[in-house]
């Protein structure tokens, strides 16, 4: 089993965060554009900062999405996270970010 990866994210304006977070996830989740190949399943480390925070917040997930690099259409390369069920203050604070937007029908990063 490969080891657990950590990466970093730093979403700049509630619009991307919004096209990045997953909340049909059961935990929620969020979108991580990157060029580097994951499997399914694997854990991974996240420093997230949000819009206007200086905080970085860690998250622990597992991958739940894929886009691999050279994926067709519009869509970003990158993986999709779910959150551990450690991570609610996390979610918390991303779902007041976005307070009355997400039930818009915007257009995601995933779906």
């Amino acid at each position: 089993m490969v080891g657990k990866k950590a990466m970093s994210l730093t979403i700049r304006d509630t619009q991307t965060l919004l096209s990045a977070y997953m909340p049909s996830l059961e935990r929620g989740g969020i979108f991580v554009p990157t060029q580097e190949r994951y499997t399914l399943g694997q854990e991974v480390f996240l420093l997230l900062t949000l819009p206007d925070e200086s905080e970085r917040l860690p998250v622990t997930g597992n991958v739940v999405w894929l886009s691999p690099p050279g994926v067709s259409g519009r869509r970003v390369p990158g993986i999709g996270i779910q959150f551990s069920a450690d991570d609610q203050l996390v979610r918390d604070r991303i779902e007041n970010h976005l307070a009355g937007q997400l039930d818009k029908g915007v257009a995601t990063y995933t779906l």
